[in-house]
């Protein structure tokens, strides 16, 4: 059963353009909340900063609503606070996964983050349906 008042987050990358993006969509409704897109990256990348995304502007908004993922890579590395992946550092995507890794360290959130149960309830609302 789905949560109701969740937001649900999802990533994507294509190798053939190398693009990145990332959103957040009301699971209820699919409305989007917010939308990154990238020029380099990795989806689980996207993923990890698409939850930390959705904690720091639901923090500044005031919401506490809990979060669906469906990548257990990007839970792992919010519990570590760290990004675990070998893109090269040089790259101008890791200012924004060392802002995001230190949004993580300094930042208190009540929000829940909830693995989404692909096989039993679908493709997560917030997927590019790309597949």
């Amino acid at each position: 059963m789905i949560k109701e008042n969740t937001l649900s987050v999802d990533a994507g990358y294509s190798s053939k353009t190398g693009i990145m993006d990332y959103r957040g969509v009301w699971t209820d409704s699919e409305d989007v909340y917010f939308y990154k897109k990238f020029y380099s990256g990795t989806n689980n990348i996207g993923e990890f900063l698409a939850i930390v995304h959705a904690l720091a502007k639901m923090k500044k908004d005031n919401l506490e609503n809990d979060v669906y993922t469906d990548s257990n890579t990007a839970l792992a590395w919010i519990k570590n606070k760290k990004v675990n992946t070998n893109l090269e550092e040089t790259d101008k995507l890791w200012i924004v996964i060392k802002r995001a890794e230190n949004w993580l360290k300094e930042n208190y959130y009540k929000n829940k983050i909830l693995k989404w149960d692909t096989s039993k309830l679908g493709e997560i609302k917030a997927d590019f349906n790309r597949k």
